[in-house]
């Protein structure tokens, strides 16, 4: 790992000119806030040596390099809502915060394309592709507080995955500042290429390692007007994860399949402090799907019913969108307010190993004597496994929780899985990401970051170590 020097006077007046005495913070009450994700572990929180809020690409790009000049490290942060402690200044330095860039620059309803600074919340994308009768389809849980930035810097997932992919399914293409300080275009609005390497592709989910967006031009879809959310019980995991496969192999592509099991939606009904349906049995499966129009919807609708019933469901019910949704996207508040702590696992596995995952974990949380919540993108395979300190002793917990993630990591890349479906690694998944990756692939990584930040200076410490 690189050394590096801490700000001298010289240097921050250098960056006050770069971006104004008004942008800068350095006051530590008001950095505090930069020193954090959403990991409420104090473990992960790393105070900046100082705050920017800069405007402009080209601003962006005179602070790395400067950066580079006198090897600072720099640390891009968009909304802070991230799980993994990404964007943590590990090593003090420079947090360029992209909240002032936060502009819609155009929306063409013509060719259905939308180009936004990085610090666009994404449900604002939402709604502005909204108001032009059209349809932006990134849809990640966080979507009220997160940025569209850091949704291009961890290729955020999210419930509608399973139908249109995750971010870097949504991107077209991208204006970024390079590690060292050069402003590039990677892709473009073209809808296929083969012209070298895919470095839009490399950038989305480096968790800003490899570059800092300033500019993205997204994909729009027409508004989709025939929709409905089904709610179906199950009284067990297998026969509620069962569904899914049955449904894709009976023609339909749901929008959504999400899963949440009963202790969640107890834990959720508490935080919400609002009756559930059916909460006092069964797991849930929320089905969303589109139609044609609206008897393509019915038959639709008609067959999940039947579907559901005959793998078991004890009722299927048609839910209340805002509702529903409302419910299911509280999953981490709620785990929150029961317990500070906790590991928020974000394991993905074949859609055809999520029950063995599901049951195998909740087996090992018993023999830990582990309180746990779980929440699931069932459609894509990728199971939230939050996993609840609560009054365990800090020693206690530091222990069975090593022990816990050695068991179940062996098990997730035993059925062909990763460590991570959307959150990321950053910093908090580091270690496990050294040790679960073949050598040969941490070999690539590493080439790949030092052949494109040879002084290290973005985001050290994150996604691996560097030797």
């Amino acid at each position: 790992m690189a050394k590096y020097n801490s700000l001298t006077p010289e240097i921050i007046a250098t960056l006050t000119k770069i971006v104004g005495s008004k942008y800068v913070i350095s006051d530590p009450e008001k950095m505090d806030p930069y020193s954090r994700d959403e990991e409420t572990d104090p473990r992960y929180q790393h105070m900046p040596e100082i705050v920017l809020l800069p405007e402009t690409a080209e601003q962006i790009a005179e602070i790395v390099k400067l950066a580079n000049k006198e090897l600072v490290p720099v640390v891009a942060r968009g909304g802070g809502t991230g799980l993994a402690a990404a964007a943590v200044p590990l090593y003090g330095g420079i947090v360029i915060s992209t909240e002032r860039m936060n502009r819609v620059l155009e929306i063409n309803t013509d060719s259905m394309y939308m180009v936004v600074q990085p610090g666009v919340r994404t449900d604002d994308v939402q709604k502005a592709a909204r108001e032009k009768g059209l349809f932006y389809a990134g849809d990640p849980c966080s979507g009220d507080s997160c940025f569209i930035g850091g949704n291009v810097a961890t290729n955020a997932g999210g419930n509608r995955a399973i139908k249109y992919g995750t971010t870097r399914h949504q991107v077209y293409g991208m204006k970024i500042v390079s590690p060292q300080g050069k402003i590039l275009n990677l892709g473009g609005r073209l809808e296929k290429s083969t012209t070298g390497y895919a470095l839009d592709q490399l950038f989305m989910g480096s968790e800003g390692t490899l570059g800092i967006a300033t500019e993205i031009t997204l994909k729009l879809k027409p508004m989709p007007h025939n929709v409905i959310d089904l709610l179906a019980i199950f009284p067990d995991i297998d026969s509620a994860i069962g569904i899914v496969t049955k449904v894709i192999k009976a023609g339909i592509t749901p929008t959504c399949v999400e899963f949440m099991d009963n202790g969640t939606i107890r834990s959720v009904e508490k935080f919400l402090n609002e009756k559930l349906p059916e909460s006092e049995r069964g797991h849930y499966i929320i089905i969303q799907v589109e139609g044609k129009d609206e008897d393509d919807l019915d038959d639709k609708s008609v067959l999940l019913d039947e579907l559901c019933m005959a793998n078991k469901a004890l009722s299927v019910l048609v839910a209340d969108p805002q509702k529903i949704w409302h419910s299911r996207k509280a999953f981490l508040e709620a785990a929150r307010a029961e317990s500070l702590i906790q590991s928020k696992e974000d394991m993905v596995v074949p859609v055809d190993q999520i029950a063995n995952l599901m049951n195998q974990a909740a087996t090992l949380s018993a023999k830990y004597n582990m309180v746990t919540r779980i929440a699931s993108h069932a459609g894509d395979g990728n199971v939230h496994f939050h996993v609840l300190k609560g009054d365990m002793p800090d020693d206690q917990w530091d222990k069975t929780l090593e022990e816990f993630q050695k068991q179940i990591y062996t098990l997730v890349y035993q059925l062909g899985g990763k460590l991570s479906g959307e959150h990321g690694i950053g910093y908090k998944r580091r270690k496990l990401m050294e040790q679960y990756t073949p050598p040969e692939e941490l070999e690539m990584m590493r080439a790949i970051k030092k052949a494109l930040d040879p002084n290290l200076i973005l985001n050290p410490g994150k996604i691996f170590e560097m030797p």
